[in-house]
Formats: structure tokens, C-alpha cells, sequence
């Protein structure tokens, strides 16, 4: 029976940080130390069966510009099963309490996903941002074309125009 525990990074022991980290390293090929560094300083959903850690998902806040807004985001990352344990509801089961946090403290929940993730965000309500990507970086605005039709959100009721603008903060590695 899988098991779920929602804890914030800074309440995870070093043990259980360390499984989290190995489990995204196993099921991603291009997991980075970056990667990992973005799943930190939020609350993180660990899915067990029996003892073994199965699945990873974590929300962290964020601040997306859009519209002349700075909207509080709630951006997911690291959304892993193992192998094994996948189309059994486990990363559903992950993802549903993530969106709960979303719901009661964030503007938007957003995140990057990979065309293999995309049904699975969409049967849950996630919306795809059709509009143009923009990154504030050490160096200005910068254009973030590669990572245009892989941004989605979940609105919780915010006006959002999917057709326009959307802008993140920098970040060392991906910035979506």
C-alpha cells in the first residue's frame, strides 16, 4: 500500500533527502546537481511502499510575471516514479496534493514538462502557456524560445492570458 508523506525540505532528514535525490537521479537520464538544487526550500510529497521511497514530487515558490503582474507561483519540480510503481496512481496521488497546496497559497501553480508528462498534466486541469517565455537573467530580459510549448499552469482563478507574455527569474541550469 503506498504511502504518502508531505514534508518541507528543511524537515526532511539527511536520508530522506539523499533517497530523493538518488530516485529523480534513477528515473531521470539528464538529471543535474541544478536540477535537483530547483526541488529544494519547499514541501515535498514522498510516496512509499513499505519502506522504499517511490515517488518524488516537490512545490516551491516562485515569482512568474505576467500581464504586468508578479504572480506568487507554486512551480513543481521533480515529478518521479520509480519504474516499477508507475501507472498505479502514485504520481496522481502526489500531484493531487500539491495542487492542493497550490490552491490555498499560491496565484498559479506552474511547471516544465516533457511531451511524455504532457497527457497526464492535462487530464488533471494543467493548461498549456501558448504565449512567448522570457527569463530575467544576470544579463537582462532574455527570450526563452526552447522551453515554449513545455510551460504549464494551473490557474487556480487567476486572469491569466495563455496567448501572451510569461516571465521567470533566473536560475543556475534550466530556468523553467
Amino acid at each position: 500500500m503506498t504511502q504518502l508523506h508531505v514534508a518541507h525540505t528543511a524537515d526532511l532528514d539527511a536520508a530522506a533527502r539523499a533517497a530523493a535525490r538518488d530516485l529523480l537521479f534513477e528515473v531521470f537520464d539528464d538529471m543535474t546537481d541544478e536540477d535537483w538544487e530547483h526541488c529544494l526550500g519547499g514541501l515535498h510529497t514522498l510516496a512509499y511502499d513499505g519502506g522504499d521511497l517511490i515517488g518524488h514530487a516537490s512545490v516551491i515558490q516562485r515569482r512568474l510575471v505576467h500581464g504586468g503582474r508578479a504572480l506568487r507561483t507554486g512551480y513543481v519540480e521533480g515529478v518521479a516514479v520509480r519504474a516499477g510503481h508507475r501507472r498505479r496512481g502514485v504520481g496522481a496521488a502526489m500531484m493531487a496534493e500539491l495542487e492542493r497546496v497550490i490552491r490555498g497559497a499560491y496565484d498559479i501553480g506552474a511547471l516544465g514538462t516533457t511531451d511524455d508528462g504532457e497527457p497526464f498534466y492535462l487530464a488533471r486541469g494543467w493548461q498549456l502557456w501558448r504565449g512567448a517565455s522570457w527569463a530575467m537573467t544576470p544579463d537582462g530580459v532574455r527570450r526563452t524560445a526552447d522551453d515554449d510549448g513545455a510551460i504549464y499552469v494551473f490557474p487556480n482563478g487567476a486572469d491569466l492570458d495563455l496567448d501572451g507574455d510569461i516571465m521567470c527569474a533566473y536560475r543556475p541550469g534550466d530556468v523553467w
